[in-house]
């Protein structure tokens, strides 16, 4: 019953409409994703015209705490010391979020891990005045948690440590955090994402919950604020008109890296994305003397699609020695597979692993740049666009041109932008 009631709490505004109030209260263990999460709901939600606010508990324990709160010891479910100081934010926080809708705004997100049954049943507690949906961040990639521990050793917080030793300091936190960690079940109203994926994995609404159709939206909702889609430069094997390999660049191909480091000079990019090949990371090399605060990362799910046998041959020449595997190709481009290799039908699912990899480790960044290849891209455009199965081997892909994707909940943009 209190969860109906609650679901129904609303307050009179000044000119007779009724306007909803809700808490949001984040849950997850660190590293999950949850920040990013609700910097995109609030988004989401203030296009629609709500104040929505967002109270961290870690902001506010590095504002109140600074470096004593860094050390793992900290977190230790048996420090009786830091668990009374750690309750004593969360309590602040509350406190905050309240403040917040009672002064005008429309939602109140608080952003911590509230790991435990305890920390969840204390804000249901304190937090009656109107509905609470808990969203649970779920990710188990462990691709992904290293990358978000790199990410987190590079805190102000952990100023005073080597990489290895803050890598080893939150690692030991994280570890800590899963020892007390409960994942939802009892609370009244909540959604588990899987914040990799952009999927609800679980849902259980115990009363009507304002906005959630459009929170709902916002949580399997793409989030790409600029994705510039790059193919590698020019290499000795396109030359040649050879599949696969490893091939370097060319001179020509040098000059479209170099191209492409004087355009993207003056464009708002943090993350760097390319494949373990060679051309690759030949092509990003220019960028990234040009731009030494960008992140790259490399990845082995954006390699080039694997021509097996057929690797490093021309096509005149499989057309010759392996007339069928030719005519095959011919036939059905998208589902055929190259003998030993890959096709399109079967890179699917490696390309959207790791696209969705790297989305999450950008998360909120302004701009991604991901130097592809020519399936690679094709089956990246695939995802943000419609075609035919049957067209996507079709796509162009230019090495002088780049795609600029913007896919948010509100905002769909798709252009082919020239460098040089």
């Amino acid at each position: 019953m209190q969860c109906l009631l609650k679901g129904l709490s609303t307050i009179s505004a000044s000119r007779g409409l009724t306007v909803k109030k809700l808490y949001v209260a984040m849950v997850g263990l660190p590293a999950r994703g949850k920040s990013t999460l609700a910097k995109r709901i609030r988004e989401g939600l203030e296009a629609e015209g709500l104040r929505v606010g967002i109270f961290n508990n870690g902001e506010l324990r590095r504002t109140r705490l600074g470096r004593d709160s860094t050390a793992p010891e900290f977190y230790h479910p048996d420090n009786a010391e830091g668990r009374a100081r750690r309750e004593e934010l969360a309590q602040e926080n509350v406190a905050h979020a309240r403040a917040f809708l009672a002064g005008g705004g429309n939602v109140a997100i608080l952003d911590a891990t509230n790991a435990s049954r305890a920390r969840r049943a204390m804000l249901e507690a304190r937090l009656t005045d109107h509905p609470l949906l808990f969203v649970e961040c779920r990710n188990d990639d462990p691709v992904l948690l290293e990358a978000s521990l790199e990410r987190k050793a590079a805190l102000p917080e952990f100023a005073g440590k080597t990489r290895a030793e803050a890598i080893a300091s939150f690692r030991q936190r994280m570890d800590y955090y899963e020892r007390m960690y409960a994942p939802l079940e009892d609370e009244c109203c909540w959604v588990r994402v899987d914040s990799v994926q952009n999927r609800i994995l679980e849902e259980r609404l115990g009363a009507r919950v304002p906005f959630f159709h459009r929170i709902r939206d916002i949580l399997v909702s793409d989030w790409v604020r600029n994705l510039y889609l790059v193919r590698h430069g020019e290499t000795t094997y396109n030359v040649e008109g050879r599949i696969g390999g490893d091939p370097e660049l060319t001179a020509h191909g040098k000059e479209q890296a170099d191209a492409l480091a004087r355009h993207f000079s003056r464009v708002e990019v943090t993350h760097i994305f390319t494949s373990t090949r060679r051309r690759s990371s030949m092509t990003a090399a220019p960028l990234k003397a040009a731009r030494p605060d960008c992140r790259i990362m490399a990845l082995p799910e954006f390699d080039e699609i694997d021509a097996g046998l057929c690797e490093g041959m021309r096509y005149e020449d499989i057309q010759s020695e392996m007339p069928e595997q030719y005519a095959a190709r011919m036939r059905d481009k998208y589902n055929y597979v190259y003998p030993q290799g890959e096709g399109y039908v079967t890179l699917r699912e490696r390309v959207e692993r790791g696209l969705k990899r790297a989305l999450f480790i950008a998360g909120d960044a302004p701009g991604v740049l991901l130097i592809g290849h020519q399936a690679i891209n094709r089956m990246i455009l695939s995802h943000f666009l419609y075609r035919r199965t049957e067209d996507v081997p079709h796509i162009y892909i230019p090495q002088n041109q780049f795609y600029h994707i913007v896919a948010t909940q509100r905002k769909k943009l798709f252009e082919l932008v020239p460098f040089m």
